[in-house]
């Protein structure tokens, strides 16, 4: 297997940032959609941004935005990937102004052949697999089902999203297999503030696949 990508998401904090970065983070996640407790304006993204080491990738979280609100806040914040977590179409994969992951959310219980039938759609994307909770788009806490993303993942370029904390990150790589995992909740303190010795223990978990 491969260096497993790490992606720290919901970064509302530019002491946050510099933590998950020194600790090895990978990419930085900031959230746009101002239905999240998380959320945080481009303007301040991009501030926090420019200040994080050359190499380290910005991904803008989107929940349903307009074209126009993509194209800007990628120029804005210098965005490295877009995150496409509503309810896009494929088409909107192609479209992105930057590469584009799109947000499927597999409860307990996804059959294989109903996650692939969700993710075929999506060809042109990096797909990140979140929990399914209903009227909920990301950040819940609960666990996706991974066994049907280890199905994807076989298939699919796939970050692992959802439930994923210091103690179970490991297990979930090695049942899935994905190119990445993504951590919000898993290590914070409160929503949108990170717990630095949560996240030092999930660097440490990370460690064996990096």
């Amino acid at each position: 297997m491969s260096a497993v990508l790490w992606k720290v998401c919901g970064i509302t904090r530019a002491a946050d940032a510099e933590e998950a970065v020194r600790l090895g983070a990978d990419a930085i996640g900031f959230v746009f959609w101002a239905g999240s407790p998380r959320a945080i304006s481009v303007e301040a993204a991009a501030a926090i941004g420019r200040d994080l080491p050359a190499g380290v990738r910005k991904v803008g979280v989107f929940v349903d935005a307009t074209a126009e609100e993509l194209r800007e806040a990628a120029e804005t914040a210098d965005l490295d990937f877009i995150q496409l977590s509503g309810d896009e179409p494929p088409a909107a994969c192609a479209a992105a102004p930057k590469p584009a992951w799109k947000a499927l959310r597999l409860p307990p219980g996804t059959a294989a052949t109903a996650a692939e039938a969700l993710a075929a759609p999506y060809a042109d994307c990096t797909l990140l697999i979140d929990a399914g909770v209903p009227g909920e788009y990301g950040g819940t806490g609960q666990a996706a089902d991974w066994s049907a993303a280890a199905r994807l993942a076989a298939h699919h370029r796939v970050v692992l999203a959802g439930g994923l904390r210091p103690d179970n990150v490991a297990a979930a790589i090695e049942q899935v297999g994905p190119w990445g995992v993504d951590v919000a909740s898993g290590v914070e303190a409160a929503p949108g503030r990170k717990d630095p010795d949560k996240l030092r223990r999930f660097a440490a978990a990370l460690e064996a696949y990096r």
